[in-house]
């Protein structure tokens, strides 16, 4: 599968990018909401920041849904679990569904199921682009909860090329929490700069 190929690649020549995120979280039962902008930059394998730019809102959003979320990511990337939970046969069983009508156009469908019950993984469908096997969107719903503040997490991700590299732009997200009930997350990303491997050493040597 030319997807798959790719996908290994990714995981080996991305060096870094940096990008600007706006997550919108909202808490339906007590009608709290928070919008927060920040600059996300990554370093393979194992940093990634944030620096925020704007917060408006509730600030029990900010600390207990935002900044969560965005916790959860930095020890994701500093335990360097990409390859843990990447979408390559290494984690997960597919199975192809057929073509799929998308936006204007026809991807392929996958049913995909991993291999194991572990946190970051789960089990739904992804859609590629037949022309070239890079990943359009992937939904379902993680086999795991990632931390005992949330029962179940079910989401929608949709990708686009950048230099070359499947990056997240858009992921919608509803999770069934403990506390607050019900927390509907989208965040959105901007702005990306990315870096293959080869570019940072390039750019090592010439200076």
């Amino acid at each position: 599968m030319t997807y798959l190929r790719h996908a290994y690649d990714q995981l080996h020549t991305l060096a870094s990018f940096s990008d600007i995120t706006i997550v919108d979280a909202e808490l339906p039962q007590s009608s709290q909401r928070g919008r927060l902008k920040l600059r996300r930059v990554f370093a393979a394998p194992r940093s990634l920041t944030f620096q925020a730019i704007d917060f408006a809102g509730d600030n029990f959003i900010k600390s207990n849904v935002i900044g969560r979320l965005l916790q959860s990511e930095v020890d994701h990337v500093q335990k360097d679990d990409g390859a843990k939970v990447a979408i390559t046969d290494a984690n997960y069983n597919f199975s192809y569904k057929g073509p799929e009508g998308f936006d204007g156009r026809t991807l392929y469908v996958y049913a995909v199921k991993p291999n194991q019950k572990r946190p970051g993984l789960f089990k739904g469908r992804i859609y590629l682009d037949p022309t070239d096997g890079s990943l359009v969107r992937a939904e379902g719903m993680l086999v795991k909860s990632p931390s005992l503040f949330v029962k179940k997490i079910r989401f929608v991700q949709d990708y686009n090329e950048v230099a070359g590299f499947n990056l997240p732009v858009h992921i919608h997200s509803v999770a069934e929490t403990r506390i607050a009930g019900r927390a509907i997350v989208d965040i959105v990303h901007s702005d990306y700069d990315a870096h293959s491997v080869r570019e940072a050493q390039t750019t090592a040597i010439a200076r």
